[in-house]
C-alpha cells in the first residue's frame, strides 16, 4: 500500500481548518474514498516567544480555550499499489485547493525521513 501524509498548519485559523475538513469530507463522499482519505486534527497551545507580551485577555483569564491554539490537519492517503495514479493526483490536488493553499503544508511519503514518526502521531490522535 502506498501511504502518504499531508500536514497542513493553519495556525490559529479555526475557520480555514473547518473549511478544509468539510472539503475533505465532501471528497470522501463524492469519490467514495472512505478508507483511502482520512483526516485528524492536532490542537496545541500556541508557543509564545519569551519577549512576547501576553494580551490583556490572557492576563485576566478571559481568553477562550480556542484562542492561541495551533491547529494542524493531518491527511493520510492510503491507496493500494495499483492505484498509484489516483494517489499521485490527490497528492497534487489537495495542496492547491482553496482552504489548503493558505496553510503551510508538508508532504511525507512512505520511506522518507519522519514517516514512521508521523504515522505514530496520526494513529495516536483522536
Amino acid at each position: 500500500m502506498a501511504q502518504s501524509y499531508l500536514i497542513f498548519d493553519f495556525g490559529a485559523n479555526e475557520r480555514a481548518a473547518q473549511q478544509a475538513r468539510h472539503r475533505i469530507e465532501s471528497w470522501k463522499q463524492a469519490f467514495r474514498l472512505d478508507k483511502k482519505l482520512q483526516l485528524k486534527f492536532e490542537r496545541r497551545p500556541a508557543e509564545r516567544t519569551e519577549d512576547e507580551e501576553p494580551t490583556q485577555k490572557e492576563k485576566t483569564g478571559e481568553a477562550g480555550s480556542e484562542e492561541g491554539e495551533r491547529i494542524r490537519l493531518f491527511v493520510r492517503l492510503d491507496f493500494s499499489d495499483h492505484e498509484r495514479l489516483s494517489h499521485h493526483r490527490w497528492l497534487e490536488r489537495i495542496p492547491i485547493e482553496e482552504p489548503f493553499k493558505e496553510a503551510q503544508s508538508q508532504i511525507i511519503r512512505h520511506g522518507e525521513d519522519g514517516f514512521a514518526t508521523t504515522a505514530e502521531l496520526f494513529d495516536s490522535l483522536p
